[in-house]
């Protein structure tokens, strides 16, 4: 069990959270139902106590895994239950995604149903929809804290505006408040150190970061030397992912393999430890796809670096800047690289 002085607090609130969270978007797609509960009852004996889904994983089925792992080991209470809304979750009629009050209720719904609980600990806007008043949106999130169906509400993917408009919309309005953001970080694109990041901390809201491992790149899982490294089911994919795959993104990560093993320690483990140490930071998300991955990561939730490794990783991109573009599924993010 992982020791207490290792939690960090969520956000403005009172509660503790690990400092790495467990992330459940290979559920079901590709990591079966047994191997899935396997990876939630492991991690939670371990001391994570943050589970993030989404009603769009697997669609729904993720979220089923979840609720079937909680409802058998009895844990539904130990644990911090997160999932998020936008993407459509029913006959994807014109009504049946975004972000209005509408959807927003019947989205909630459906993912109480599917996790088999009466309430979600933190409920996460999955992209922001400028069509759509920021104060409709908090007025429906606040009336579902009312009814105690979500205990907190976050967003994902947010421009430092916006954070900063939900925060003062809330004061203004006496509306509960945003209490989370979630966003993509990782040492190939540190653009959020800039704006997003600083605008977290001002709104003191926790921080959660995905793709810590910038899809497999800081882990040496591609090579411009060997063209057949880049046949895999992400590059595959096309579009916004195979987009963040790049020659350019490619050489500095295997700058950074190198410099791993120099000091011995697993690619892997230092970008993800890395990212957990970053000033503002909350929790990375790890989204393992095997028990064994999962294994691997839980001794990282107590492990640091040396100033002396921090810097060499600064030095191979700089605060602030980018190689690669994890930013590239937010609309409002105008600034490509080139």
């Amino acid at each position: 069990m992982l020791n207490s002085a290792f939690y960090r607090p969520l956000g403005r609130t009172g509660l503790k959270v690990s400092p790495i969270c467990l992330g459940t978007d290979n559920f079901e797609n590709p990591t079966s139902v047994e191997e899935s509960i396997n990876i939630i009852n492991y991690a939670i004996e371990r001391g994570i106590n943050l589970i993030d889904t989404a009603n769009s994983y697997a669609s729904g089925k993720s979220e089923k895994i979840i609720g079937k792992a909680l409802e058998d080991n009895g844990l539904r209470d130990d644990v911090i239950l997160a999932t998020k809304f936008y993407y459509p979750t029913g006959k994807k009629g014109i009504n049946d995604s975004g972000v209005s009050r509408k959807h927003i209720i019947k989205a909630c719904e459906d993912s109480l149903r599917r996790l088999k609980t009466d309430y979600i600990d933190l409920y996460q806007m999955h992209r922001i929809d400028m069509s759509v008043p920021l104060e409709e949106t908090l007025y429906a999130l606040t009336n579902l804290v009312s009814q105690g169906k979500i205990r907190y509400f976050g967003a994902t993917t947010s421009p430092s505006w916006k954070i900063a408009e939900s925060k003062m919309l809330s004061d203004f309005k006496n509306l509960s408040h945003a209490i989370s953001e979630q966003l993509p970080y990782n040492l190939l694109d540190r653009r959020a150190e800039n704006e997003i990041l600083p605008a977290c901390q001002w709104a003191n809201l926790a921080v959660f970061a995905w793709s810590p491992l910038a899809m497999g790149m800081l882990t040496g899982r591609y090579s411009n030397i060997k063209p057949e490294m880049y046949n895999t089911p992400r590059f595959r994919r096309g579009g916004i992912y195979a987009e963040r795959i790049t020659q350019k993104a490619v050489s500095v990560a295997d700058k950074f393999v190198a410099l791993a093993k120099d000091h011995q320690i697993k690619p892997a483990h230092l970008a993800m430890i890395w990212v957990k140490d970053q000033p503002g930071i909350t929790a990375p998300l790890a989204g393992p796809r095997t028990l064994d991955q999962m294994k691997d990561i839980i001794p990282l939730m107590e492990k640091e670096l040396s100033q002396e490794l921090k810097e060499a990783c600064d030095n191979l991109v700089p605060q602030g800047c980018a190689v690669a573009d994890f930013l590239n599924s937010a609309p409002w993010m105008k600034d490509k690289l080139v």
